[in-house]
């Protein structure tokens, strides 16, 4: 399949037409190079903020609530864009407000070409969400079983954490889906060290899309830094180092990448290496003790 990560920039928006008519768009161009499944940023929907105005979207908390408004409206486009192409969209996440709890999760959608297929709530939240903009976590981890194939949600910190990946990829997972956001080079070289050890110890595919560029009309989101990428475990049948393709540093656009899920089973099976058959040895090393030297 062909797989197109993207490198997502976050624009001001006089009306809803506008938005569409832009994801429209990148979606159009995705499609058009045979991309199969899409991936967007984490808080790439913070954009829609723009909608009430410049003062709602510079208030960090009427901004939350205008991004979760637009929702139905979100879901509805990226529906019928997922249909309409064929395709599988895993869309922006944003704020959604759960019914009787005061704060909102950071959700990402998953859409097929016959509707929602579910979504992945984050799971662990950063100090800004924890400590300035009080976005809760989700409750538990969704495995997507697709025609593409089986595939998981770790959205940008939660890449950090290696066993969130294995939850999924004990379940079945083959492809992991990193979307980001990260305001300094720090941030995303974290996340991008993280999905690029999630390849390495699961012997799968990962896909990072952050958001990049500056915005300057929602101080949640202001500045954006990243490359988007797809990587995969640097092993037999995949390239050497790595990465499948990346965009240029805070380039906007689309890294696009064929990937084989009989090289995923492949290098699981007879790979140079065995991460993924040797990681319950982990347990049984620890197990036998520890002494000091």
């Amino acid at each position: 399949m062909k797989i197109a990560a993207a490198a997502y920039p976050l624009d001001y928006f006089d009306d809803f037409a506008a938005y569409a008519a832009k994801i429209t768009s990148w979606v159009a161009e995705a499609a058009g190079q045979g991309a199969e499944l899409l991936v967007f940023p984490e808080y790439g929907a913070m954009e829609l903020g723009s909608l009430g105005g410049r003062a709602v979207a510079a208030d960090l908390e009427a901004c939350l609530h205008e991004v979760a408004r637009w929702k139905p409206q979100v879901d509805a486009l990226h529906c019928d864009l997922a249909a309409r192409h064929g395709l599988h969209i895993l869309g922006a996440s944003g704020p959604v407000f759960l019914q009787d709890l005061p704060r909102p999760v950071n959700r990402a959608t998953f859409y097929g070409p016959g509707g929602i297929l579910g979504h992945q709530d984050k799971q662990i939240m950063t100090r800004f969400e924890r400590e300035t903009w009080f976005v809760d976590p989700g409750q538990g981890l969704t495995l997507f079983d697709t025609p593409l194939g089986r595939i998981g949600v770790v959205i940008c910190y939660d890449s950090e954490f290696p066993l969130l990946a294995r939850a999924l990829v004990e379940a079945g997972a083959e492809i992991l889906l990193a979307p980001s956001c990260t305001d300094t080079f720090r941030g995303f070289t974290r996340v991008r060290v993280g999905a690029m050890a999630r390849a390495l110890e699961n012997q799968c595919v990962v896909v990072h899309a952050p958001t990049v560029g500056l915005c300057d009309f929602c101080p949640a989101v202001d500045e954006n830094i990243g490359s988007a990428a797809i990587y995969g475990p640097p092993d037999a049948g995949f390239p050497e180092n790595g990465i499948f393709a990346e965009t240029p540093l805070n380039m906007p656009g689309w890294a696009f990448a064929e990937v084989s899920r009989d090289a995923i089973a492949e290098v699981r099976r007879n790979g140079g290496v065995l991460n993924h058959l040797h990681w319950a040895e982990q347990a049984e090393r620890v197990a036998s003790g520890l002494r000091r030297a």
